[in-house]
């Protein structure tokens, strides 16, 4: 048994579990004037329910019809959202009433309102979650244009189009994968990277039947390559999503590099998580370059998560590209991806390496953004 995965799951769930007694008791106190005692109990049913959806429905979701899973999973993912911008509001308007009691700053004409402000709360959070569906079903193209200084053997430049975390799963289906594989054949590319999470950890590959059509669409001129992510170690089918995606015109490079067309080099880089997992360790990078002749050809990286950036720029990498981030999702988190990464999203130059972070396609768990965009990245790699 993996003793740090439990532990780590068992403080996530009291956490959890906290959090929503916070909420519902603070949600009680502001709403019982409206109701009478007796309502106390449904209140409490409610939000037990709505606490028991994301966590119970992915384990429900594999004894019920597909379509009724999916419905569970979508309550308990918007619940997760509601829960969390609740929580942050929640403790603002708590944390003003202590300071008041202290510092007497509200206007009189404030106080004896916060039910009808938790009211007002209710529909805030409402507005969010319409509006972060909303963006988060209508993914932008970022381009970007960057020059690398060596001459390519038979290029002069090269158009990619990468994509990272898609989550295909419960949460973004097989109309997400058509409207993806859309944009990208409109941008007609040389070539198509993956950075990463094209699968959630609760897709079902042999339920969704039409993935296979809509990835056998993609047909750019040197390949369409794929690296790992951890939701594909996450979701405990890590193999089979491998040869899901080889059997459909994907290859996943898995710490290995591939010289194309004598012209430039792609290497994809395994997950660092993946020990976790598996207990098997990723190689280090210097050995997948064993036979890399870095002198001579442009080399381009496929790594998911972008940490350890100068390993990298030391290894003489000339361009990498990364997800992984969300650019945290849901704002405020981008201030906390900010802090961990050095680069959590855009371009980056750094000596010799660039760097492109995607904000990715997808989403993880709640199906809303909020602060950013979802994006497919294009990119003209000039040779100089």
């Amino acid at each position: 048994m993996n003793w740090p995965m439990v532990l780590f799951a068992g403080i996530f769930l009291t956490v959890y579990a906290l959090i929503n007694y916070y909420i519902g008791w603070r949600g009680w106190h502001a709403l019982k004037f409206l109701f009478s005692s007796h309502w106390a109990w449904g209140w409490a049913v409610t939000v037990g329910l709505l606490t028991l959806s994301y966590p119970a429905g992915r384990w429900i979701a594999h004894y019920v019809p597909h379509y009724l899973g999916k419905i569970i999973i979508h309550i308990g993912s918007y619940w997760m959202a509601a829960m969390y911008y609740l929580l942050l509001i929640f403790l603002l308007c708590d944390l003003l009433r202590i300071a008041n009691r202290t510092f007497n700053f509200l206007p009189l004409s404030l106080r004896g309102k916060f039910p009808w402000l938790i009211l007002l709360v209710i529909g805030l959070v409402t507005v969010i979650l319409i509006y972060g569906t909303w963006n988060a079903h209508h993914p932008t193209v970022s381009n970007y244009e960057v020059s690398v200084n060596k001459k390519s053997s038979t290029l002069e430049e090269l158009h990619i189009v990468v994509v990272s975390d898609i989550h295909l799963g419960w949460i973004v289906g097989i109309d997400r994968l058509r409207q993806m594989a859309e944009t990208v054949n409109a941008l007609n590319p040389d070539l198509i990277l993956f950075a990463g999470d094209i699968v959630d950890e609760g897709v079902d590959l042999a339920a969704e039947q039409e993935m296979p059509q809509v990835l056998n669409t993609l047909h750019p001129r040197y390949g369409t390559f794929a690296v790992m992510g951890n939701h594909e170690y996450i979701s405990g089918q890590a193999e089979t999503t491998i040869g899901f995606l080889n059997q459909n015109g994907i290859r996943v490079l898995r710490d290995q590099s591939i010289e194309i067309k004598n012209a430039f080099y792609v290497i994809g880089r395994d997950e660092a998580s993946r020990h976790r997992f598996d207990g098997q360790k990723r190689l280090e990078l210097t050995e997948i370059m064993e036979n890399v002749n870095v002198s001579q050809l442009p080399v381009i990286l496929v790594a998911h998560e972008p940490s350890n950036l100068q390993e990298a720029d030391q290894a003489g990498i000339d361009l990498q590209f990364s997800g992984h981030t969300h650019l945290g999702q849901l704002f405020p988190n981008n201030y906390i991806t900010g802090a961990v990464y050095e680069k959590d999203w855009g371009y980056l130059r750094k000596n010799n390496l660039q760097i492109i972070v995607s904000s990715g396609y997808g989403t993880w768990g709640p199906p809303i953004r909020i602060g950013n965009r979802p994006e497919i990245v294009d990119v003209i790699v000039r040779f100089q």
